[in-house]
């Protein structure tokens, strides 16, 4: 007997092979800082991890890889019986502890270097960064604690340029020599900034924004995972202001995000670095896995154009085959397409919806369709909310919307259920009982 096994449909697999294409152009050429957590080192995921890296270097990427080092140091400190504390984020320790301090995040980036020689990468380990002593902040001496005073861009970019894969220890130099100890992610985040990188990535074990531990606001939304699958800014803001006494790593992650997008870096991405392949799926696909904070540029609604309409019929497909939604042709949409927005991300069409007017200034909202991939992001309502504007602004008294399968979500959006003789004459004339469709109304 032959077993057949569930497959996702063809023009499915197709249009997530066609997003992974999009998204190698898009990003060729682009620079990406990634802090690897030396707790990973460990992990049996490493090495995938480190694979993963290197494909993305060979798809033209350019990629920095800044090495925590704090459990490292945390050992050989200990080890050495020297005392330590932790202030702001920040390690602070005497004189004596620094060579112990550099062996150790030497250490961790040699490993690292040595894990993609073994994937046939070239990686240099460099001293581009010229640091200064933090001081004595708030009567607190930061000792041996710097931070970043410049980095040495042309250096940089040297590597880059030669193929190479700069790895960044811990360890910044005075213009004296002297070695001040930094914390690796805070180095991470101000190199993507100086650089202006296109990506910023913090990977760490077990690291996940969810409903689970957190506060979720209303207007975030959330993967079936839980998971908070991006932010912008302004999201960003209300998130924290109501988890203030939440997890302190991730609230120093999404305040590191924040200033690093606030200084140009395009999108920064907290990655649990305990799932296999968390890194390419974050790149090359419209979600990811992990939590992606960004300014305002990453997806957006405008109006539809014709070159659309092959993406658009894409979209709608799998909706049309569950019966959620009328089908449409390619040359109804010639005629119809002034009616339609849809959602671009990325170069990509990931939702659509339509207002259609009739004679007694009621309007329909139709065609509501939003990539199952997209889902769970809020998208939807936007393009709800979006309509429901621009039908106030052309003077509708109302919109509705005809459903089989979508009542509820539409109540949810403040419609109310509605009869069918209350539609327009045009709109009742095609409506059929064999279909069903329910009327759900909102009134100005």
């Amino acid at each position: 007997m032959e077993v057949q096994t569930k497959q996702t449909p063809i023009p499915r697999r197709a249009e997530r092979i066609r997003d992974v294409i999009r998204y190698i152009r898009r990003f060729k050429n682009a620079t990406v800082v990634i802090y690897i957590d030396d707790a990973l080192l460990d992990s049996p995921l490493f090495t995938s991890h480190i694979r993963d890296i290197c494909l993305i270097h060979e798809a033209g990427l350019q990629v920095l890889i800044v090495p925590g080092a704090r459990n490292r140091i945390d050992q050989v400190l200990t080890e050495s019986k020297i005392p330590w504390t932790i202030q702001n984020g920040c390690r602070i320790t005497d004189e004596n502890a620094m060579p112990l301090i550099k062996m150790a995040a030497f250490d961790v980036s040699n490993r690292i270097m040595t894990a993609l020689a073994g994937e046939k990468r070239t990686a240099v380990i460099g001293n581009w960064v010229r640091a200064r002593g933090k001081g004595v902040l708030d009567g607190v001496d930061f000792a041996t604690s710097g931070e970043i005073d410049k980095l040495q861009d042309d250096a940089i970019q040297t590597v880059l340029n030669s193929g190479f894969i700069p790895i960044f220890p811990c360890i910044g130099w005075s213009q004296t020599g002297k070695p001040y100890n930094i914390s690796s992610l805070s180095l991470s985040e101000q190199i993507a900034s100086h650089l202006h990188a296109d990506k910023l990535f913090f990977m760490l074990p077990n690291t996940e924004i969810t409903s689970r531990d957190f506060i979720i606001p209303d207007s975030i939304g959330l993967s079936a995972e839980g998971c908070i699958p991006a932010m912008n800014l302004e999201e960003l803001e209300i998130f924290m202001s109501k988890n203030r006494n939440s997890d302190k790593q991730i609230l120093q992650l999404l305040t590191l995000a924040a200033s690093a997008c606030n200084a140009g870096v395009s999108r920064v991405h907290i990655l649990n670095g305990s799932i296999d392949g968390t890194l390419p799926c974050e790149i090359f696909s419209n979600l990811g896995s992990g939590t992606m904070i960004y300014k305002s540029n990453y997806g957006g609604i405008r109006d539809m154009t014709r070159e659309d309409i092959p993406a658009l019929l894409n979209l709608i497909r799998p909706f049309v085959d569950r019966g959620i939604l009328l089908p449409r042709t390619e040359s109804q949409l010639q005629e119809q397409y002034p009616h339609f927005i849809v959602y671009e991300m990325d170069g990509g069409i990931r939702a659509c919806a339509a207002l259609e007017p009739y004679d007694d200034m009621q309007m329909e909202i139709a065609a509501v369709a939003v990539d199952e991939t997209c889902a769970h992001i809020g998208i939807g309502p936007k393009l709800i909310d979006y309509l429901i504007d621009r039908a106030k602004n052309r003077g509708a008294k109302c919109v509705f919307v005809l459903t089989t399968q979508t009542a509820d979500w539409f109540e949810r959006l403040g419609f109310i259920s509605a009869s069918i003789e209350s539609l327009p004459e045009k709109r009742r004339a095609i409506w059929t009982p064999k279909r069903g469709s329910k009327v759900f109304r909102l009134t100005f």
